[in-house]
């Protein structure tokens, strides 16, 4: 059982990844793994077609947990980046649209989990970025992520100074996709999602996955786009697609 981190279904088809550790929303090892291990059930259970990912009311996640990272020798360091970094980006690896809920802070390991996700909506009182370089450290898993997202430039800019972002500057980046009303985050998010509860959760995955490649993005869809053509849903759509235009299929996720 996690101590951490909890899954809610408020409506069908929509999981919602909640982590609270207060009074921050901390990540460490244990939170790490926590999030990894529910991300991995959600996007194994068929039955959920959107996720939102939420701390809390006051804030998302205010950083890596230092006091852990503080006692860790190199050898122990070494031995766990490869979980952490895998963890830090478990919501890339679901199969479901993904939509990151954000109130207060996404700094530093809280931003780099946001990163994995497919969109970012957050409050208009947020602060976010990536300060590990003011602790001696660099962020483990969201420089490549970042990079893509933002470009090489401005990602250095965020990498190398450890600045805190606001929320103009971060929907100017592209480093955000939408900003509301701190009460209207977690709303807003649902709505987002809603849009996809009812949609063609195979081709859905197989576009992400083709995200996901990167440079091999051209590759994969390759296959991807193929092997869609042995699901239900690919006869219904195309099929209705003919009679009655976009907009008509009526998906059931097979």
């Amino acid at each position: 059982m996690a101590e951490f981190v909890t899954v809610d279904r408020p409506e069908a088809g929509i999981a919602v990844l909640r982590f609270a550790r207060p009074p921050m929303n901390l990540i460490d090892l244990q939170v790490a793994r926590e999030l990894a291990a529910a991300a991995e059930r959600i996007g194994a259970d068929a039955e959920v077609r959107a996720v939102v990912v939420y701390g809390d009311e006051r804030v998302f996640c205010a950083g890596d947990e230092l006091a852990e990272l503080n006692r860790l020798t190199s050898e122990e360091a070494a031995a766990r980046a490869a979980d952490l970094q895998a963890a830090l980006g478990c919501l890339a690896r679901l199969p479901q649209p993904t939509v990151a809920a954000i109130s207060g802070y996404a700094l530093g390991a809280g931003l780099e989990l946001a990163l994995g996700a497919d969109r970012r909506i957050i409050g208009d009182n947020v602060r976010l970025g990536l300060p590990q370089i003011r602790a001696g450290l660099i962020p483990l898993s969201g420089i490549r992520r970042l990079s893509l997202l933002i470009g090489p430039a401005r990602a250095k800019d965020l990498v190398y100074t450890g600045r805190f972002v606001e929320p103009d500057e971060a929907a100017a980046l592209g480093l955000v996709d939408e900003v509301v009303a701190p009460d209207d985050v977690y709303l807003a998010a649902l709505r987002w999602a809603r849009q996809f509860v009812t949609g063609p959760a195979r081709a859905l995955a197989a576009a992400k996955a083709v995200f996901e490649a990167g440079t091999h993005g051209h590759d994969r869809a390759r296959t991807e786009w193929a092997e869609l053509f042995d699901t239900e849903d690919r006869s219904t759509g195309t099929g209705s697609y003919l009679v009655a235009g976009p907009g008509s299929a009526e998906f059931v996720g097979r």
